[in-house]
């Protein structure tokens, strides 16, 4: 089965252009840009994750009816699709068993580490140990049936903290306590790592160095990690054993975005300082958004990671013309139907006062 000709955009490539340099302007020119606005609609016959995780074109269909809504809406949401075997990749890859939930992606299902002296034996993964070997495999086999014009995004990494607490498993708390030392250690392996299959699979997808694209937006830098986990350890422990990890990883790929879906909202305020990050989506059922657009960096594009459901004050807010002073923000929000997200993003884009 061939998806090369599955969706036409050649005849929207002028549309696309604009929406690339909109996108970028987010960055470079965030005082003189416009909010970014996707709109997701349900999708009808989607195959279940077990069917999609079984067939690599199965899983590029789903992608690409998914993306087919927003082509037919309108929205802002740039062309790609993404390789999904979940948050488990990097702790696979260092030994942990995966499981598969019923009808959902993949999980690490057992803990690598029994006593952090453990990490003195643990070895770097090759870059194709764990799912990472089918991960090649799949996007390469994706770039010769991706159509004109859709782009892969980068896998899941999560990152140094998350993946290092699914390797050694809960005992890492006290671990900090007991032995700091090699909890640091097995922080660096697993930076070591992402380094390593981030600069690989870039290699693989993308000649361009200086910008991303991930969750249907375009970022500046190389990579997103998802800081999950933070809320379960101090913002000083935060600050002592993981942004040092956080910085070298940015530093060694050229910069990216954190996604955090926490309730901390101190160690917020240590992603504002960090100065390789261009981007930040926070829980908005955690964290008060507008508040986030006045404190955060002018350089920083903020997003919400949950869409702003119909009736939410956030939403609610922008449609009364009531949008933050941040102009460089992306705004998700769904719809029951294409028709009525064509609706909804026409309403959102008239209130705006810019």
């Amino acid at each position: 089965m061939s998806l090369k000709d599955y969706l036409q955009i050649d005849d929207r490539q002028r549309r696309f252009a604009d929406l690339y340099a909109r996108h970028k302007l987010l960055h470079t020119d965030p005082d003189n840009c416009r909010p970014i606005i996707i709109v997701n609609t349900p999708v009808p016959n989607l195959p279940s994750w077990e069917e999609r995780l079984a067939d690599p074109l199965v899983m590029l269909k789903a992608e690409l009816d998914e993306l087919r809504c927003h082509l037919q809406l309108g929205d802002d949401r740039v062309p790609t699709v993404r390789v999904q075997f979940g948050t488990g990749q990097v702790a696979a890859a260092f030994g942990c068993d995966m499981y598969l939930p019923p009808n959902s992606l993949p999980a690490a299902s057992s803990h690598v580490l029994r006593r952090i002296e453990d990490v003195e034996g643990l070895k770097r993964p090759a870059l194709t140990d764990g799912w990472y070997g089918k991960l090649l495999e799949w996007t390469a086999l994706w770039q010769e049936n991706l159509p004109d014009g859709v782009h892969i995004q980068h896998p899941d990494i999560q990152s140094a903290f998350n993946s290092a607490h699914l390797i050694r498993g809960n005992e890492i708390f006290t671990d900090f306590y007991d032995k700091p030392e090699l909890v640091g250690k097995l922080l660096d392996m697993v930076t070591d790592f992402m380094i390593d299959i981030t600069r690989h699979v870039k290699g693989l997808i993308s000649d361009d160095r200086e910008w991303f694209f991930d969750w249907g937006a375009m970022w500046r830098g190389c990579a997103r990690i998802s800081n999950c986990s933070m809320h379960m350890i101090s913002p000083e422990f935060y600050r002592r054993w993981v942004l040092p990890r956080d910085l070298r990883f940015f530093e060694s790929v050229g910069g990216g975005r954190i996604h955090y879906c926490g309730t901390a909202a101190a160690v917020i305020d240590e992603y504002f300082k960090i100065p390789t990050i261009s981007g930040l989506d926070v829980h908005c059922a955690h964290h008060d958004f507008f508040a986030l657009c006045d404190r955060a960096p002018a350089g920083m594009i903020l997003a919400s990671n949950e869409p702003f459901a119909k009736g939410s004050r956030e939403l609610d807010r922008l449609l009364a013309g009531g949008w933050p002073r941040k102009r460089n923000i992306v705004v998700l929000t769904s719809a029951g139907s294409v028709e009525e997200g064509k609706a909804l993003l026409g309403r959102l884009r008239e209130s705006m006062p810019w």
